[in-house]
């Protein structure tokens, strides 16, 4: 059972912020413990997962199988207190199969035939959608309704989806065979876009230990469903620096080859290499996700440095490179790196000023 961490949710209309943010900051560290019992490293990937979560957004999970990218998030599931459904994306998958479907039910007493609605994987909490370029665009449109509007529409009726509610999709970015790339559209409704890298060796050796020895930790539920959805709503109410905004922006508007800088001159992996910048949806998560960044690490202070720090996962999926960049083997991550380090953060303080040079060295 969650421990008294719980005492967010009650305490967080009346408690002072910065009293919110210690106690969520306590319980992140005791999530991240309880998610180290099972997973060993990828601390940024577990940081990124669960900033998606805090800002009620959805993540696109990318690593080569067996990495234990389902085992993450079912073990993230647990310590949250959700209700966790995994659905296998295959080509034959049909949308009725994620949403439901309604089917004919007669009751025996009368004789009567009504449609009875039958709820689909989709109604949980926390949605595996385990290989997501496996299905054809039709189921994947299946999701698109539910990440957006947290409900499904079946035979004109609609059907709200459990609170609070988070889909994080796997792709294998090795094999394409047979594969059907989401569209644009629905890349752009992911908050993130998450890599997960293989272990360093000393990470590999403990994975080995736990996998072959048969001592798997056990999760223990770290919060409840309505803590999360206070700390979702202290993510919101955090605050924002005018200045930390408009770095923000400049940041997404820069990957606009197609439209004139406002100020200063575009990046030059930018100009060379990209072919389409990233919308509008870009510069307002970037500013979530600094502000569960900045909570996270115990802050009700937003700086240019938390922007910085989730801009990969942000903007990775939103910048469309050329053929150039193909070619010239560029990826959207050195591109991002050159954004960050060429365009400067105007109207900040000198502290800020200071602290981003010594980052930038």
């Amino acid at each position: 059972m969650p421990d008294p961490l719980a005492s967010i949710a009650p305490q967080a209309a009346q408690a002072d912020p910065q009293q919110s943010v210690a106690q969520v900051r306590s319980a992140y560290d005791k999530l991240r413990e309880q998610i180290h019992k099972v997973i060993v490293g990828q601390d940024a990937v577990v940081d990124q997962m669960l900033m998606a979560m805090f800002c009620r957004g959805h993540a696109l999970v990318e690593g080569v199988p067996g990495l234990a990218k389902t085992l993450l998030i079912s073990t993230i599931a647990k310590t949250l207190s959700l209700g966790f459904s995994r659905i296998q994306f295959t080509p034959d998958l049909m949308p009725s199969d994620i949403t439901g479907t309604e089917v004919i039910e007669e009751d025996k007493a009368t004789g009567v035939r009504e449609l009875r609605f039958v709820k689909g994987p989709i109604f949980a909490n926390v949605i595996l959608a385990d290989e997501i370029n496996r299905t054809p665009p039709k189921t994947q449109a299946a999701l698109l309704e539910a990440m957006q509007e947290h409900q499904v529409t079946v035979g004109g009726m609609q059907h709200k989806l459990p609170q609070p509610f988070f889909v994080l999709a796997t792709q294998n970015p090795i094999e394409q065979e047979g594969t059907y790339p989401l569209p644009e559209a629905q890349l752009d409704r992911f908050m993130f876009n998450i890599r997960i890298s293989y272990p360093s060796a000393a990470e590999e050796s403990e994975i080995v230990r736990r996998t072959t020895s048969g001592n798997r930790g056990t999760p223990e539920a770290v919060l409840t469903s309505a803590d999360i959805i206070a700390v979702q709503d202290l993510v919101r109410k955090c605050p924002v620096a005018d200045h930390v905004i408009n770095y923000a922006i400049r940041l997404v508007r820069a990957t606009r080859v197609s439209e004139a800088m406002d100020s200063g001159d575009r990046p030059k992996l930018v100009k060379s290499y990209v072919g389409w910048g990233a919308g509008p949806r870009a510069s307002e998560y970037l500013i979530l996700a600094a502000k569960a960044r900045a909570i996270l690490t115990g802050s009700y202070h937003v700086t240019p440095d938390h922007v910085r720090e989730v801009a990969k996962p942000v903007l990775r999926h939103r910048i469309l490179t050329n053929f150039n960049a193909e070619a010239d083997q560029v990826t959207t991550d050195a591109i991002i790196d050159n954004m960050l380090k060429d365009i400067p953060v105007e109207g900040a303080s000198a502290a800020e000023k200071k602290q981003m040079d010594t980052v930038m060295r």
